[in-house]
Parts: C-alpha cells; structure tokens; sequence
C-alpha cells in the first residue's frame, strides 16, 4: 500500500510539501461549493452593512468553486515543478490575488468580517505568498 509521504514531492524543502497539501485542500473546498453554497456562506458571511447576511447565492458559491480548482490545479504543478519559473510565479500569484481579493471583500465590500472561517484564507494567502516570494531565488536558482 502507497504511504502518503510518497505521494508528497521529492524536492527539498517544505515549500512544495505545503504546497501540495494546499492544493488538495482546495479541490476538498472546491467539492463542498459546488454540492451547497452553504459552504462558502460560511466564508462570506455577510457583515452589519448587509445587516449580517450573507452576499452568497448558487452561482456565486460556484463561481467560487471553480476559482478554487483553477488555483489548485495550478499550485499542485508548481508542487512537483518548484524550480521551473513559470510555474513558480503563478502558483505565488495565486495567493497574492487571493489575498487581495479576500482584504478586498473584508474591508471595500464588506461581504464578510474576520472571524471563523475566514481567517484561515487570509492566513493562508499572506504567509503563503510571502514565504514563496523570499525562497523564490532559492528554488529558481
């Protein structure tokens, strides 16, 4: 039987592990937005200026969905490729235009508020996209 471990990448660093599980916790959300928009109502969870109601409807909880995937697949590439350049600056910009997106919907549209499930994305995407902008030179070098 196949270990988990094995299916990880072989690059050193933990970098292309994270990753790797980042990418299959995202196709895990991906599934949950497009069985419910239960899932992403949760994410944005409206705020007082929507008198706390969610903004979230069918399509956008799909549109979410397939949002998710796409960035998913594209930061599994980069797992396995860490050292091809191409694919290292998507896979970073993937979180940086998620990062901007989640600030945006927090403090311009105020679709959400920084709390429960919430927080995990900012995190996600702040660290994340910093920690591949300083190892960048290395893994490209």
């Amino acid at each position: 039987m196949v270990q988990l471990t094995e299916l990880l990448p072989s690059e050193p660093g933990l970098l292309p592990k994270w990753l790797a599980v980042v990418a299959a916790i995202s196709v895990a959300n991906t599934i949950s937005a497009y069985r419910s928009p239960e899932y992403t109502q949760q994410l944005y969870m409206g705020s007082p200026i929507t008198n706390n109601k969610s903004p979230v409807n069918d399509l956008s909880s799909r549109l979410f969905a397939t949002w998710t995937f796409t960035s998913a697949i594209i930061r599994g590439y980069a797992a396995y490729n860490i050292r091809n350049p191409a694919i290292y600056d998507m896979a970073m910009w993937t979180y940086g235009i998620a990062l901007i997106h989640f600030v945006a919907e927090l403090a311009a549209f105020r679709s959400t508020c920084f709390k429960g499930r919430f927080v995990f994305p900012i995190v996600v995407a702040s660290s994340s996209f910093l920690w591949m902008a300083t190892q960048r030179g290395w893994y490209l070098s």
